[in-house]
């Protein structure tokens, strides 16, 4: 058994190492996890013999099932609606209009039946989740093209399926035919579609309602909604892809505690799945086997590249509002991976003939296309001006820690060189009463925060946020990177031939206009700038339109500066604990606004 263990890490090691080479030579790290099981395998150095079709296609399956689930739950219901009639079309559409073209080169390229070149079509149609999300997270390609087709890519995968095995059963059984396969899809799109719905619905509430002992509980809890969607979807004759997908949707666009927690294990899963996947895989190629079609194989790559793929994109977008660049950005990143590699297996498993040459073409057209497709993608982005510097900087709100019990959270966010935050004051970001920064590293430095701390670009920000508010601070992120930041500039006091007038009136009245950490006007003046917010009740220090300084709270007092801080010293002696450091905080705040005031 130690050996065992030992060999498997020895080959996540290698696989971890691969993914290292293949960022510095900008080509898809998969490729090299499937050269990786390739080299180690029966045709290879012969380290590890292995021929099991039906165990790669389970090994497979589960895997696709891990990644699809990851898609889903990393993408928001909100980010995908404004491409989601057209990532259904290329879902459907183009997948089957990939097949057919794909199909009909391969019956005249290897004289294949119909039914036959079909098959092999279909097998090839989809584009792959593991590969797609792999090289567009982090790229720079516009938002809304890395949505539309990482949301093509995470459900285009059971419209293939279905093509395959209907494919599969039509050959096996001449009486099957096209309104089989129909009826076959649409049960299979309706119970997957139900049970994703539901079974994610289901999780989100009682994940919402029912407190778990501790925070790692929560990722469990994650991947069992995954195996329950997938589960249940496949044992009542569903697509089991479909209905992982869509719980893994409304999970990710739902306010779940402990939420960044189970997004990021199961992004380090989707990553372990897809080093199993391909390793698997690559074990399962015998490249002695691969010259015999590598004319034809590489013709019918090209035909699907070239030919299929980007037809079917035009076809299928014909009606969306995308411009020539974005339509043929589309046409080329349609990259195939371990999804046609693990179809090719079931007409293996179901003993269709000729089955183990259509296993070798899928193989060597999945390696064309990583080649060729992979290594162009962000290139030619670029080329056609569809790249952002905005989504190069990676997700700009993580989370680090869950204070579960304490019904909080830590999160952190990283300041850019291009934020309308760096060089602001901690101040103005605007947080909400339910939030403050609890410290700022900066490089191996951490920095205690003030109101007047200016921040740099490479700042680190860390955030402790009551969980009901956690979601407004991660609205706060598109301010900060975009602006506007801070109160707008306060007018020149207006001159006054007598003092300012001092007032004290209790907080229950009228004298604050709107919520008092978050007044709009204090005794009939407008709010022009807040400059400290306090934390136990509601309530803040403002400066007023009229020159005057307010505190509002239980108790509302405004005036001149040093009315305000003379006042605040007087009542410091008969505080409370709570009320006693609000009140230095308030005077504090008028003394680095004021510094002369330092020296009373």
């Amino acid at each position: 058994m130690g050996s065992l263990i030992l060999v498997v890490g020895l080959l996540m090691s290698a696989a971890l190492a691969a993914s290292l080479l293949a960022g510095r030579l900008r080509i898809p790290g998969l490729l090299l996890f499937l050269g990786i099981g390739m080299a180690i395998g029966s045709d290879g150095l012969g380290w590890v013999a292995f021929d099991d079709y039906e165990l790669a296609r389970d090994v497979g399956i589960v895997a696709l099932a891990v990644i699809i689930f990851e898609g889903g739950l990393s993408t928001r219901v909100a980010d995908l609606r404004p491409v989601m009639w057209s990532a259904l079309s290329l879902s459907i559409l183009a997948t089957v209009l990939t097949a057919l073209i794909t199909g009909g080169a391969a019956i005249w390229l290897f004289d294949l039946a119909p039914l036959e070149g079909l098959l092999l079509g279909s097998i090839v149609a989809s584009t792959d989740a593991a590969a797609v999300f792999a090289l567009l997270r982090g790229s720079p390609l516009r938002p809304r093209l890395a949505r539309l087709l990482e949301g093509e890519a995470a459900s285009n995968d059971p419209v293939a399926i279905l093509l395959v095995l209907g494919f599969i059963e039509w050959i096996s059984n001449p009486g099957y035919g096209v309104i089989d396969m129909g009826a076959m899809f649409a049960r299979q799109v309706a119970i997957g579609l139900l049970a994703g719905l539901a079974i994610g619905w289901l999780a989100t509430r009682l994940m919402s309602s029912v407190e778990l002992a501790t925070p790692g509980l929560y990722p469990v809890a994650s991947l069992t909604v995954c195996a329950m969607a997938f589960g249940s979807a496949d044992v009542l004759g569903g697509s089991g892809f479909l209905a992982v997908y869509l719980a893994g949707l409304v999970l990710g666009s739902a306010d779940l505690p402990a939420r960044r927690t189970i997004t990021a294990f199961h992004d380090g899963l989707a990553w372990l799945a897809q080093l199993a996947m391909f390793l698997t895989l690559g074990l399962l190629v015998f490249p002695s086997q691969l010259a015999d079609i590598a004319v034809e194989g590489l013709l019918l790559a090209v035909v699907l590249v070239v030919v299929a793929r980007p037809l079917a994109s035009v076809a299928a977008t014909a009606f969306g509002s995308f411009s020539l660049a974005e339509r043929v950005m589309l046409g080329w990143v349609g990259l195939r991976g371990a999804v046609p590699v693990v179809l090719a297996t079931f007409p293996l498993i179901a003993g269709v003939p000729g089955s183990l040459e259509f296993f070798n073409i899928v193989f060597f057209a999945v390696m064309v296309s990583l080649l060729v497709q992979g290594p162009t993608i962000e290139p030619l982005a670029r080329r056609l001006g569809l790249t952002t510097t905005d989504v190069a900087r990676g997700p700009a709100i993580v989370e680090i820690a869950t204070i579960r019990r304490l019904g909080a959270e830590v999160i952190e966010y990283v300041v850019v060189e291009t934020d309308a935050i760096a060089g602001a004051a901690v101040r103005d970001l605007g947080l909400p009463r339910e939030a403050i920064v609890s410290a700022i590293v900066r490089g191996q430095e951490a920095i205690p925060p003030r109101g007047s701390t200016r921040l740099r670009p490479g700042d680190r920000l860390h955030v402790l946020v009551r969980r009901e508010a956690a979601r407004e601070v991660d609205a706060l992120a598109a301010r900060w990177r975009g602006g506007p930041i801070g109160p707008p500039p306060r007018p020149r006091r207006p001159a006054l031939g007598r003092a300012p007038l001092f007032t004290v009136r209790p907080g229950d009245g009228d004298a604050v206009s709107g919520p008092p950490a978050h007044p709009e006007a204090v005794l009939g003046e407008p709010v022009v700038g807040r400059l400290r917010v306090r934390r136990d009740v509601p309530g803040a220090l403002v400066a007023l339109h009229d020159g005057r300084y307010a505190v509002t709270g239980p108790i509302v007092f405004a005036g001149g500066r040093e009315d305000v801080a003379s006042y605040a010293r007087r009542r410091i002696g008969r505080a409370s604990a709570d009320e006693r450091a609000w009140l230095q905080a308030v005077i504090a705040g008028m003394a680095a606004d004021f510094p002369e005031l330092m020296a009373e």
